[in-house]
């Protein structure tokens, strides 16, 4: 079967976040497989889609797996999926995905950028956790609970430079929630075209830093949409690849925009 590597909210090759993407003749492979090809692949993750039967609720199934496990909602992959869909005349339109979360709805626009259609992340202030500033490497403002589906802390740090310089202790950062920690700031100058900054560590699935997260947009989203009053804004993921994404605040609805590049085709042949 073919396989593509795609770089996902970034409109040039080597940058954004690298997924891989297979498209099955079938219904999903035992999830044994689905690990091992994921593992090979080695990206933060690799998305397996199958066609559903015609007259559903969906139009594909959709499986996220990262090296070490499947996760229950992934941004970037779902949008390196359905730029694969489109691009490969597979499917025209919105795409309907059937998933972990529910249907999830991409569209594509005439500029080449998709528009993600995800659930709002809900959020919940806690105090701050004992410890999480010295496994940060920085004091935090604010920290916030982001419910199970997406199940990471949000840590709200005091300005963009110190997002930028974190260097966490990736060892002890993974006991504060289930999959990781999003650190994330007002951006210093918003003149440069993005409203704030984020940087994502998820140790306990095997992913010391992602480099542009989708899903906790759906955090980061509600999170700074309350303190700008504004409903759409765009923040750049400061990983060492970068990227962008726009996010539009729709009550329990997130939707979050970008592009996407396919920068590798094969053959799968294991």
């Amino acid at each position: 079967m073919r396989i593509r590597i795609v770089d996902a909210f970034t409109d040039r090759p080597f940058a954004g976040n690298p997924a891989g993407v297979l498209l099955l003749d079938d219904v999903f492979p035992d999830d044994d497989w689905l690990q091992n090809v994921a593992m090979e692949v080695n990206h933060a993750e690799t998305a397996f889609a199958h066609r559903l039967p015609a007259g559903g609720e969906a139009d594909w199934a959709l499986r996220w797996f990262t090296p070490a496990a499947e996760v229950n909602l992934c941004g970037h992959a779902t949008l390196a999926t359905a730029h694969v869909l489109h691009t490969t005349g597979t499917h025209e339109g919105p795409v309907r995905f059937a998933t972990r979360s529910g249907v999830l709805i991409a569209t594509p626009a005439a500029d080449g950028s998709i528009t993600l259609d995800f659930p709002t992340a809900p959020l919940t202030a806690v105090e701050v956790p004992a410890g999480v500033a010295e496994a940060l490497g920085a004091a935090p403002v604010a920290t916030f609970d982001t419910g199970p589906n997406v199940g990471d802390l949000l840590v709200e740090l005091a300005d963009e430079k110190t997002v930028l310089g974190l260097s966490p202790d990736l060892r002890t950062l993974g006991a504060y929630s289930a999959r990781g920690v999003i650190a994330t700031a007002r951006a210093e100058d918003p003149g440069r075209g993005y409203d704030f900054v984020s940087r994502c560590f998820f140790p306990n699935i095997g992913i010391d830093e992602d480099p542009v997260t989708g899903s906790a947009h759906t955090v980061l989203a509600p999170h700074w949409s309350a303190r700008t009053g504004r409903d759409d804004l765009t923040g750049l993921q400061a990983s060492r690849r970068t990227g962008l994404v726009r996010t539009g605040l729709r009550g329990e609805r997130t939707l979050l925009t970008g592009r996407a590049v396919t920068v590798i085709e094969g053959e799968l042949r294991a």
